[in-house]
């Protein structure tokens, strides 16, 4: 297959920076434009970039001049893809201008997530949602689309809830979070809010993740999208599914790594073993792609695991870690656990370039 030449928004953030890593000398991407604010269009990428992710800034792109986030940086340039790693706020005004020039946007932003014609993707649970870009498409009068993944905090925990449903069913789940830093963006949290603190109160999360994963759970609603060339029901929705979510979200003083105490109550009984089991063979129906970790929910055994500092990096970043899984004695049927996994990492931008794998695998050329 030949490399799709994509585009990078918000390129200079920490998000825009994981994307530039995971993607430089990606076997089907090629890194052709960064797209920044007008502060940094204009002088290279290694000047304006405060590289904070860990690593050395690729050599492949220190040199590549920033542009601003505007269509026309893009001609001559045959960029298909653009990843999104801008603001939500920016990004409300901003990708549907590059939708409608026809440009595939595969975003981490929130801002069109729970619109009603735009996917909400974890490629592992319901890359098939994707195609309601064709229902997107046609409402909105794009050449593109805009295609969403959620909050990093859903993510993390949509992975084992989607093994769990579909296993046993989940009734209700109540969900305690301990986020990264990291998640704040940069420069973020000011240090002396969060060093030696916890912070209850994260604006706007609970409701993203009590709202995000019964969309991403959810199935398509009768039509079940016609790959066809016309589309007969322009209306056909993601019916949301039927679980009771209540989150409680706390910014802790870790970098990366968000931590989540989940307790759920499964539809039909089950024990721990056979739980186990279920997470540590849960694996996609669908084939491998690049960015996919070789396991991808790891089971510990160990007590005093999952940890950020130990168990971020598991699977490069892609995987997500589980232990402590016990029964809860107050849910019906209920089962608790810890969970853990790399907020910019699997949480963002390694998700936005799974779910444009899967769509290259899937549907590339039919959109």
């Amino acid at each position: 297959m030949r490399s799709i030449n994509i585009a990078i928004l918000g390129s200079t953030g920490i998000v825009g920076q994981r994307f530039v890593q995971m993607l430089t000398n990606h076997p089907y991407f090629k890194i052709k434009a960064l797209l920044a604010s007008d502060r940094s269009a204009g002088k290279p990428y290694g000047q304006v970039c405060n590289w904070l992710i860990g690593r050395e800034m690729p050599e492949a792109v220190r040199s590549l001049v920033v542009k601003e986030a505007k269509i026309e940086e893009l001609e001559g340039k045959d960029v298909e893809i653009v990843f999104s790693a801008l603001p939500s706020d920016i990004a409300k005004e901003v990708e549907p201008q590059f939708a409608k020039a026809g440009y595939k946007v595969f975003s981490n932003a929130s801002a069109f997530r729970m619109e009603e014609d735009v996917p909400l993707v974890v490629a592992e649970i319901n890359a098939d949602h994707m195609e309601l870009v064709k229902v997107q498409q046609k409402n909105r009068g794009w050449k593109g689309f805009i295609v969403t993944n959620p909050n990093c905090t859903t993510i993390i925990m949509c992975l084992p809830l989607k093994a769990l449903d579909d296993a046993f069913g989940v009734r209700e789940v109540v969900v305690s979070t301990m986020q990264a830093i990291s998640g704040a963006g940069y420069p973020g949290v000011a240090s002396l809010d969060i060093v030696d603190n916890v912070l209850p109160y994260i604006a706007g999360e609970e409701e993203k993740v009590e709202a995000e994963p019964l969309k991403i759970l959810g199935k398509m609603s009768s039509l079940k999208y016609q790959m066809s060339n016309q589309i007969q029901n322009p209306n056909v929705k993601i019916v949301p599914a039927d679980i009771k979510i209540s989150a409680s979200c706390q910014r802790v003083p870790v970098i990366d790594g968000h931590l989540e105490d989940l307790h759920v109550s499964l539809k039909k009984p089950a024990t721990i073993d056979e739980v186990k089991k279920i997470l540590y063979n849960f694996e996609s129906k669908f084939k491998k792609t690049p960015s996919s970790p070789e396991r991808l929910i790891i089971v510990s055994d160990d007590p005093i695991r999952p940890q950020p500092k130990l168990d971020r990096l598991a699977g490069a970043g892609m995987s997500i870690t589980v232990g402590r899984i016990r029964k809860d004695s107050v849910l019906e049927n209920g089962v608790k656990m810890t969970i853990l996994g790399h907020n910019t990492i699997r949480g963002a931008a390694g998700q936005s370039i799974l779910n444009a794998e899967r769509w290259v695998e899937e549907f590339y050329g039919k959109n």
